[in-house]
């Protein structure tokens, strides 16, 4: 066995605790510095991993809850979202696949400044992430056929977003109003200058009837 071999890092794969992760992604992510440059990295992929990021924002590791929120947080900022659709945690040396059953992230609050075209609606994130609805950071609404309602999303970074929680999405749609967009009036909101469409101002209407 050479003299590289008997020194190479235990890989993200082989971790069979929290904590062995934590040791490999610490070195990765610049702890407590934000996200790191996962953007810039093309690491192999090396396999999927048994985690998974719940529908309520709960992050599971060979099927038990992840308690810690520093290890959450840590494990967040090494995430990305690729073009084929699936998340992985990246380093520069790694690219495991993890399963997420919705977004990964929930917006658990939100500020509201301002008024009219200078609206800017900010939200916080369960893993701390602050941002502003606007451009970069665009909003979205989802309707649920299942059960009739509605998802709004925010894009975070990158491809990765945070699901509105639901009490954060009827604080939300209280600042709605009609716009007309594309010769339809919608009920919207504004933020960061754009104008984010909800539904139209008609099945709102008749929802509320």
């Amino acid at each position: 066995m050479t003299e590289h071999a008997e020194h190479r890092e235990p890989s993200l794969t082989s971790a069979t605790e929290p904590r062995g992760l934590e040791a490999l992604i610490s070195r990765a992510a610049r702890a407590g510095k934000g996200p790191a440059p996962v953007e810039r990295w093309n690491p192999d992929f090396c396999g999927d991993l048994d985690m998974e990021i719940k529908a309520d924002g709960t992050w599971f590791y060979l099927g038990t809850p992840i308690g810690r929120m520093p290890l959450v947080q840590l494990f967040s900022s090494v995430l990305r979202k690729d073009a084929d659709g699936r998340t992985y945690l990246v380093t520069p040396v790694e690219r495991v696949g993890i399963r997420v059953a919705d977004a990964p992230f929930i917006a658990v609050e939100m500020d509201v400044s301002g008024s009219g075209d200078g609206q800017v609606i900010t939200f916080r994130t369960n893993v701390g992430d602050v941002v502003a609805a606007g451009p970069g950071h665009p909003l979205r609404f989802v309707d649920e056929d299942a059960t009739g309602g509605l998802k709004p999303y925010v894009l975070v970074r990158g491809r990765l977003e945070a699901l509105v929680a639901r009490p954060v999405m009827y604080e939300l749609v209280e600042h709605g109003e009609e716009v007309e967009i594309g010769g339809q009036t919608m009920f919207a909101v504004r933020s960061g200058g754009e104008v984010y469409p909800i539904m139209p101002a008609e099945k709102l209407r008749r929802l509320s009837a």
